[in-house]
C-alpha cells in the first residue's frame, strides 16, 4: 500500500485497531499511547483546514514514570493529603417494573343523581338516573385515571352512551366488536372483556335488568377508555423500564373521549384511529396475522449454536439441510454434489467451510466460516414463537413513538446496526452503524436534528473522564496535553493538564476536557447533533474496520455512521460535494433548515423498505424486559370487573 501523508499519520491508529479490534476510541487512544510511549505528536487542522503538526502542547518532556515537567525541572508531584477515592459514574439502570394498580371505582358521587330522577319519562337521562341505584355494591376495578374520569363524566352527563330503550345499542355493539379484535393489534382481548346483559326489552321494568344495564354501561366505558389509551400510548410506561428509555408522556383526555363517544356515529372508526397508522405498523400487523396462521418452522436450529471448523454437533445436519433446500443455480453448481454427500453428517470438516462461507455471503453476513447465532438466524430464522414475541414487542414499542413518524426522518435501529434516511416516505440511504456496547448502551428515544459540525471537537463526557481517564491522569497528568486534548476550568479558562492535581478528585472532576479536531479525533470528520440529555449523536469514526463486522456494539453510546457525509448531506438538503468542500475549510458548524425527526430506536422485528419484516438479535436483552412488564400488566388487570 502506498503511504500518503494521511496514511502515515493514521498508521499507528490502524495498528492499534489491528491489535485491539473493537476497542472503543478512548481505549484505543490509551493503547496508542502505550505503544508509542505517549510521545506521539498531534496533527491538527488550521483555519484553512490543512494539516499542521505540533509537538507536545506544553513543550515539556516526559520522564519514565510518566510525569511531565518543563525543561530542566522535575518538581515533586502535588498529592492531596488524602487522595480522593474514585467513584465511578454508573450507567443508567434497569428497573423492577411495577404495573399501575387498579382501584375500585367509587360511585358514591353518582348516588345523588338517582335521587333526582323525574317521573316524567320524557326527561333526558331519566332511565339512567333511575338505574344509578344499581351501582350500589358494584365493584368495578379500573386504572385511577379511568375511575376518576367515569365519575366526572357521568356526574356532568347523567345519561347512557351504550344503552338505548333498555337495550344494548348499536354503538355498544361496534365498540364490543373492536375490543374483541384486540389480538390483531397485538393486544390482549381479556383486558377489554365486558359481560353483555342478558334478557330483553320486556324486562325493562325489572330492577335486575336496570342493574345489569347500568353496570354494563360503566364497565364498557372503562374498557373502551383502557383500549383507547393502550392503542394511543401502549400498555406499559417505557420510562419505568429503565433509564435507557426516554419518551415524553402522551396526554389522553379520558373525559373528553367519553364526550366524543357519546356523540359518535362511527365508534369503530374512532377507536381504530387510536392506533398508529404508519406503513411499518401495518406491515407488523400483517406479519402477526401470517405467523398465527403459519405452521412452525420445519427445521428448528439451536439459536445459540457456535460451531468452528473441526468440531462436531448434531445441529450441523440441520444447517446443511437448510442450505440444500435453498440452493440457487450458482451455489448448486459449486456445492450441490458435496452437500449430497455430507448432508447428514455432524462433523464440520474443512471441505464444508467454503459452503458455509458462501451461504453466509449470500445472507449478507461476513463470510468467516464460523456457524454462530447470526448465521443460524440468517439460515434458519427464529422459531415461530420467537418471531411472534418479537412482533408483539415491536407493536407495543411503536405505540410509544408518534403515530406519524414523519414523511422525512432519520431512523436508527440499534438491533439491526443500521441508520437510514427516509425522504417523503422513500428510503434514500441505509448504512451500517456502530452502537453502544452493552456496558454503555445507546438509549431508546426520539428527537429532532439541529446541527452538523465539521471537523468537530469531542467534548469528553464526565463518565469517560472519571471512569477511564482519571486513573491514568493520576500517574500521568500530562497525558491530555500530549494527546491533543484541551482542558478548561469552570470559567472556560484553558489550563495545562499537567498542572492539575488529579489525585484530589474522585466522582466529579471540575474541568471540561475536549479533543481537538484531527484525523485521530474520536468523532472523525463530522458529527450530526440532536441535543438530548443522553449526550448521544451521530458521527464519523477513525475505526472504519468495525463496519465490516456483523455485530457492531462498540461505542460509548453514540451512533457511528458508515457514510457520515451522505447522512450530513441528506439532513442539510445538500450534496456530498458540498459537505466535502465544507470539510476542507476547517472547524465549523451549520444549522439544519429542515425539521427532521430522528428516532434512536430499538426493534428486533422491523419491516424493510419493501415491507418485509426482518428479525434481529436482542443485543441489550430488552425484549424480555418488555415482555415481563406486559405480563405484570396482565396480572394486575385480571381482577378487573
Amino acid at each position: 500500500m502506498k503511504l500518503s501523508s494521511r496514511n502515515v499519520f493514521l498508521l499507528p491508529v490502524m495498528l492499534a485497531g489491528t491489535i485491539a479490534v473493537g476497542m472503543p476510541q478512548a481505549e484505543a487512544q490509551s493503547l496508542f499511547d502505550s505503544l508509542f510511549g505517549g510521545g506521539v505528536r498531534s496533527q491538527r487542522l488550521d483555519s484553512s483546514g490543512q494539516s499542521s503538526r505540533s509537538g507536545r502542547l506544553d513543550g515539556s518532556r516526559q520522564y519514565r514514570d510518566g510525569e511531565s515537567y518543563g525543561a530542566g525541572k522535575r518538581p515533586s508531584r502535588p498529592v492531596a493529603r488524602k487522595p480522593a477515592a474514585i467513584a465511578k459514574i454508573s450507567a443508567p439502570s434497569y428497573y423492577n417494573y411495577k404495573a399501575v394498580a387498579l382501584q375500585a371505582v367509587d360511585f358514591t358521587a353518582l348516588a345523588a343523581i338517582g335521587q333526582s330522577a323525574s317521573l316524567d319519562q320524557a326527561t333526558s337521562g331519566t332511565d339512567f338516573r333511575e338505574a344509578v341505584a344499581g351501582l350500589t355494591g358494584y365493584e368495578l376495578y379500573a386504572e385511577p385515571e379511568i375511575a376518576k374520569a367515569l365519575v366526572e363524566f357521568y356526574s356532568a352527563n347523567p345519561d347512557f352512551i351504550w344503552v338505548a330503550d333498555n337495550e344494548v345499542n348499536e354503538r355498544a355493539r361496534d365498540a364490543l366488536r373492536v375490543l374483541g379484535e384486540a389480538a390483531s393489534h397485538g393486544l390482549s382481548p381479556a383486558d377489554y372483556a365486558v359481560v353483555v346483559p342478558s334478557g330483553s326489552r320486556s324486562d325493562a321494568d325489572a330492577a335486575p335488568r336496570k342493574r345489569e344495564l347500568i353496570r354494563f354501561e360503566m364497565a364498557l366505558s372503562a374498557r373502551v377508555l383502557r383500549y383507547a389509551r393502550d392503542a394511543e400510548a401502549g400498555r406499559i410506561n417505557p420510562n419505568k423500564l429503565s433509564g435507557y428509555h426516554d419518551f415524553p408522556e402522551k396526554p389522553f383526555d379520558r373525559v373528553g373521549a367519553l364526550k366524543i363517544l357519546s356523540l359518535a356515529t362511527d365508534v369503530r372508526g374512532w377507536l381504530e384511529a387510536r392506533h398508529p397508522d404508519s406503513p411499518e405498523y401495518k406491515a407488523l400487523r400483517v406479519e402477526l396475522e401470517a405467523l398465527n396462521a403459519s405452521a412452525e418452522n420445519e427445521i428448528v436450529v439451536d439459536p445459540k449454536l457456535l460451531l468452528q471448523p473441526g468440531e462436531s454437533n448434531p445441529e450441523l445436519a440441520k444447517i446443511l439441510h437448510l442450505i440444500a433446500r435453498d440452493l440457487d443455480d450458482e451455489m448448486g453448481g459449486d456445492y450441490g454434489e458435496l452437500l449430497a454427500r455430507t448432508i447428514g453428517g455432524e462433523t464440520y470438516g474443512e471441505e464444508l467451510v467454503p459452503v458455509i462461507k458462501a451461504a453466509q455471503a449470500k445472507a449478507g453476513l461476513k463470510p468467516d466460516g464460523v456457524i454462530g447465532p447470526r448465521t443460524v438466524a440468517a439460515l434458519a430464522g427464529a422459531s415461530k414463537a420467537d418471531r411472534i414475541d418479537k412482533v408483539l414487542v415491536a407493536l407495543e414499542q411503536l405505540r410509544w413513538l408518534p403515530h406519524d413518524l414523519g414523511e422525512t426522518r432519520v431512523f436508527i435501529n440499534q438491533p439491526a446496526y443500521t441508520a437510514s434516511f427516509i425522504d417523503h416516505g422513500v428510503e434514500k440511504l441505509n448504512m451500517r452503524a456502530v452502537i453502544g456496547k452493552p456496558s454503555n448502551q445507546t438509549s431508546f428515544f426520539y428527537d429532532e436534528i439541529e446541527q452538523v459540525d465539521y471537523n468537530p471537537y469531542w467534548g469528553v463526557p464526565q463518565s469517560i473522564i472519571v471512569n477511564e481517564m482519571l486513573p491514568r491522569l493520576r500517574n500521568d497528568p500530562g497525558y491530555l496535553d500530549r494527546a491533543g486534548y484541551e482542558v478548561t476550568d469552570s470559567k472556560g479558562r484553558r489550563i495545562s493538564s499537567s498542572s492539575i492535581n488529579w489525585w484530589a478528585y474522585g466522582g466529579k472532576v471540575p474541568y471540561n476536557v475536549r479533543q481537538t479536531p484531527s484525523e485521530a479525533n474520536a468523532l472523525g470528520e463530522l458529527k450530526i447533533l440532536f441535543p438530548n440529555k443522553h449526550a448521544i449523536y451521530m458521527h464519523d469514526t477513525p475505526q472504519k474496520e468495525l463496519f465490516s463486522r456483523d455485530e457492531r456494539a462498540f461505542s460509548h453510546g453514540c451512533v457511528r455512521l458508515q457514510d457520515p457525509r451522505g447522512m450530513a448531506a441528506a439532513v442539510l438538503g445538500k450534496s456530498v460535494d458540498y459537505i466535502a468542500d465544507k470539510l476542507k475549510k476547517g472547524h465549523s458548524m451549520e444549522k439544519t433548515t429542515l425539521k427532521i425527526p430522528v428516532y434512536v430506536a430499538y426493534f428486533t422485528a422491523w419491516p424493510d423498505k419493501n415491507g418485509k419484516v426482518e428479525y434481529f438479535g436482542d443485543v441489550y436483552e430488552r425484549d424480555a424486559r418488555v415482555e415481563l412488564a406486559l405480563e405484570k400488566t396482565d396480572a394486575v388487570r385480571v381482577p378487573s370487573s
